[in-house]
This record gives C-alpha cells, sequence and structure tokens, in this order.
C-alpha cells in the first residue's frame, strides 16, 4: 500500500481535492491520509475540517499555521509556520507521495516541506496563468513538484514548456468538476434552509439573484475595502437579491470583511444574505440557478464554465486565465461592474464548455499515483 498525504488548508483546497480523495480512498493499492490546517481549522473561515469530517474523511493531523492579521507579512509568516510544522508531521505518518493543490501560501510550505524530504510532490492545477502572487506560487510549486495534474491541456502545455518532463504531466482535468458533474446529474436544489446559517434576509431562490463572491488581490494590498463596496453597490444598483460569500484568507481579506460588515452595520444590505462557508453540494445548486456570479473567484471561471453561469469576473485576481464564453470582465468601479452584470443576466445561461475537465480527474489522479510512484520515488533518492 502506498501511502497518499492529501494537505488541504482552504475550502477551496477542499473543493479541488475532494474527488481525488475519495477515489484515493477507494483504489485497492492506496492508503489515504489527510491533513487539515491554515483557515480550514478555524471557524471565522466556516470549519471546513466539519465537512471534511462529515464526508467521512478522518484527519491524521490538524496543523495550526495561519497567522491572524491577513496582510503580506502574517502570509509570509503563515508560510513560514507551516514549514515548521508539517515536516514533524510528514515524519510521523511517512507518506510515499504529497498531493498538494493550486497556488495558496499553505500548498507552498506543504511543497517545500516534502521536497526537502525527498517525499514525492504531486501537484494539481498547476500550469495555469492568473497574475498576481498566485501565479508566481503556481510556477514554483511546479518546479518542485514530481508529479503534474493540470486542469486544462493549456497548463500542461505551459508545464512542458517550464521544463519538466512529458511523461511526468498528466492532464487529468480539474476535480472541483467531477463533483459539479456529479451534483448536476443529481439534480437536486439546494437541501434544506439554507438561510438558517448566516447573516442577513431568507432570499427567494425562485426568483432571480446574484452570487458574490470575491477575495483579496495580495498585490492590491490596502484596497480591499473599496473594491467590496464598488461591487456591494454595483449589485444593489442592478436590485436583485445577492448571496454573497465571505472572503478567503489571503491577505487583505479583514478589508473585504470590514467592508461587508460596513456595509450591513449601515443598513444597506436589504436582500443580502453573508455566509462563511457553503457545502460545494449547496454551493453549485446556487451557481445553476443564479442568474450571474459576480466577484474574482476562480469558480467563476472553472466551474462557471461547466455549468454555463453567466459570470461577471473583477479586476486582475484570475487575469490570464483560460475561461470559457461565459466570463467577462470589468474593472473594480460601480458603473462598469452594474453594466456587467446587466448584460449577464439579459443573456441567461451559456452552453456547457468543459474547458476545465470531463468530471473524471478524481479516479485518473489515484489510478496515476498507483502506477506512478515507485518510479518517482527511485528518481527522487538515488
Amino acid at each position: 500500500m502506498r501511502k497518499i498525504c492529501v494537505v488541504i488548508g482552504s475550502r477551496a483546497n477542499y473543493s479541488s481535492a475532494k474527488s481525488a480523495m475519495r477515489a484515493i480512498a477507494a483504489h485497492p493499492e492506496l492508503e489515504l491520509q489527510v491533513v487539515v490546517g491554515a483557515s480550514a481549522v478555524l471557524d471565522r473561515y466556516g470549519s471546513v475540517v466539519d465537512l471534511i469530517e462529515a464526508d467521512g474523511f478522518t484527519p491524521v493531523a490538524r496543523v495550526h499555521m495561519l497567522i491572524e492579521g491577513e496582510t503580506p507579512a502574517t502570509m509570509a509568516k503563515s508560510t513560514g509556520l507551516g514549514l515548521l510544522e508539517l515536516p514533524s508531521v510528514f515524519e510521523r505518518i511517512e507518506p510515499d507521495v504529497v498531493l498538494t493543490v493550486g497556488d495558496r501560501f499553505e500548498t507552498m510550505a506543504t511543497t517545500l516541506a516534502a521536497a526537502y524530504m525527498n517525499i514525492a510532490v504531486a501537484h494539481t492545477m498547476g500550469g495555469e496563468v492568473s497574475g498576481t502572487i498566485d501565479e508566481s506560487i503556481r510556477h514554483a510549486v511546479t518546479k518542485f513538484a514530481h508529479i503534474h495534474f493540470p486542469a486544462s491541456r493549456g497548463a500542461a502545455e505551459r508545464i512542458i514548456r517550464l521544463g519538466e518532463r512529458p511523461e511526468d504531466v498528466h492532464c487529468v482535468g480539474c476535480p472541483r468538476i467531477d463533483l459539479v458533474a456529479e451534483i448536476i446529474a443529481a439534480a437536486n436544489g439546494p437541501g434544506g434552509d439554507i438561510f438558517a446559517e448566516g447573516v442577513g434576509d431568507a432570499l427567494d431562490l425562485s426568483a432571480p439573484f446574484v452570487i458574490v463572491s470575491q477575495h483579496p488581490v495580495t498585490t492590491e494590498y490596502g484596497e480591499g475595502e473599496l473594491q467590496i463596496w464598488a461591487t456591494l453597490e454595483a449589485v444593489r444598483e442592478i436590485g436583485l437579491p445577492a448571496v454573497v460569500l465571505w472572503p478567503n484568507a489571503d491577505a487583505g481579506s479583514e478589508d473585504i470583511a470590514r467592508g461587508m460588515r460596513k456595509w450591513r452595520e449601515r443598513g444597506l444590505a436589504d436582500h443580502m444574505h453573508f455566509f462563511k462557508n457553503l457545502p460545494i453540494e449547496t454551493y453549485v445548486q446556487l451557481m445553476r440557478r443564479a442568474a450571474c456570479l459576480v466577484g474574482n473567484s476562480s469558480s467563476g471561471i472553472r466551474e462557471g464554465a461547466y455549468i454555463g453561469t453567466p459570470v461577471v469576473n473583477i479586476g486582475s485576481r484570475q487575469g490570464g486565465r483560460e475561461r470559457g464564453d461565459n466570463v467577462i470582465d470589468a474593472p473594480h468601479e460601480r458603473a462598469a461592474i452594474a453594466a456587467a452584470v446587466r448584460r449577464q443576466v439579459a443573456h441567461g445561461r451559456y452552453p456547457m464548455d468543459a474547458v476545465y475537465g470531463d468530471g473524471h480527474a478524481g479516479p485518473r489522479i489515484a489510478e496515476c499515483l498507483a502506477t506512478k510512484t515507485v518510479a518517482v520515488q527511485k528518481r527522487i533518492t538515488y
């Protein structure tokens, strides 16, 4: 049995790894080890670890590695703290492969710890262009990784151009699309009274509504409060109810959170409901029904293309990332955002676009790990 350790540090990490985790756990030649850390263990970000356990995964370790403050300095220090804590975990559980996701600071800490310890690193969703420091982290992790699982053909080609061996690059698609495909096939609406959680007005989801999902841009630190206000002002101007999601834990998230709190405190949040976290099943069903997704979340680019959700992508956070026809761009300016949202609402649903996969990434990842791990271990240790 080869031990595959998956490190989850955020809600985005989990949705990007869940189908691979299930496939690894079900594979007869693999043993799944789950390590949970960073924002995924904190209540203020929705206690993602509770969702992980509810889905039947038992973490072998919880790593507290997030320094509060959400500034560029605390982000750097959190990376360092992860690099201090994770080697002890890896020494104890002795994984054969560490599977890490994407481009976040905990991804960098995970990758450096494993690589220095001569543990094979498998990286999902590498090779993508997006701008900001996320792209720099993503490409850096690619150069440390030994097995690559890009989500699109363009990303796979870019990884090879970065100098990685073609035989180590496996274009499997995005594991998040696996979950989307399953949820769509189930054809259920959001389960239960979702508005029992979070704060704000209960919304009529049978009428048109928008989703707001906006995160800080680390290279534009300090501008988050003004940026989220421009978005919320545009949504209020449009007049459609809104499901508003809390930002992630990157530097600048407190600026966005403060902007949301001020918006509510000033009585401007009529017909809005704010959530710290939503299960992926609920989120996908909301995306299926939403008239438009507004913000800068990669979910608009990835899941949105597969679902056909109209998306207004704001600002530079997703700059250069491959996308389908469902996405139009707008700057952080109220009038421009409102005009783009009106255009997307008038357009309606888009055809499904499988730019980020066909819904079978997880089993492909598990099978590749089962067949490639021994050869990779020999290559990095001898």
